[in-house]
């Protein structure tokens, strides 16, 4: 079974961008950067809510013309590579999206980790991350603690309707200011 890892940045007061949506605050040093790229390998899938995948698709389809930081020289390639899946009821697509799902997410994201494969990497967001929360299906989450408050903005978990329990498994600092830690869900108890 294929796995789904979240990978995400987030400030100290858990907000994943800024109260006017800036995303300028995560700083992506040399130990961040390769700790991203050792996410990549194995992966196969990338996965996209709709409010990442416009920012994502408005810059690395043409990112080493844009800046000649070691980390978008890195990851453009890979990104571009590498297939997509957007999720939205309304976005139909473009040239860089291998395909939407819109409907029955549950389903759909069961059959896309039954299938064989790699690795599949959810990168930012909140509601998506936050749904397939809800519904057990993120393996993985690794969130990067950026030394930053922003006092407002989207929360790392948009309106969960449950509480879910994380248990650490690994963390460390990046770059000497970024604390990446890993954590998987803890599944409910069963009640007999």
């Amino acid at each position: 079974m294929r796995k789904i890892i979240y990978w995400v940045h987030t400030s100290v007061d858990g907000f994943i961008d800024g109260p006017d949506g800036e995303f300028d605050w995560p700083v992506m040093g040399p130990g961040l950067s390769a700790y991203s790229e050792g996410l990549d390998k194995g992966v196969d899938t990338l996965l996209f809510g709709r409010p990442v995948w416009e920012m994502m698709v408005g810059f690395w389809p043409n990112a080493e013309s844009i800046t000649d930081d070691p980390h978008t020289a890195a990851f453009a390639p890979f990104w571009r590579a590498t297939p997509k899946i957007v999720f939205s009821r309304s976005y139909e697509g473009d040239d860089w999206t291998s395909r939407v799902i819109s409907d029955d997410l549950a389903g759909e994201v069961a059959a896309l980790k039954a299938q064989p494969g790699g690795t599949m990497l959810l990168t930012g967001g909140a509601t998506l991350a936050a749904e397939l929360t809800e519904l057990g299906l993120i393996d993985e989450y690794h969130i990067a603690v950026h030394p930053v408050v922003l006092g407002g903005g989207r929360p790392l978990f948009a309106n969960p309707e449950h509480r879910h329990n994380l248990r650490l498994v690994g963390s460390q600092i990046q770059d000497g200011q970024v604390v990446v830690s890993q954590y998987r869900l803890v599944p409910p108890p069963t009640t007999t």
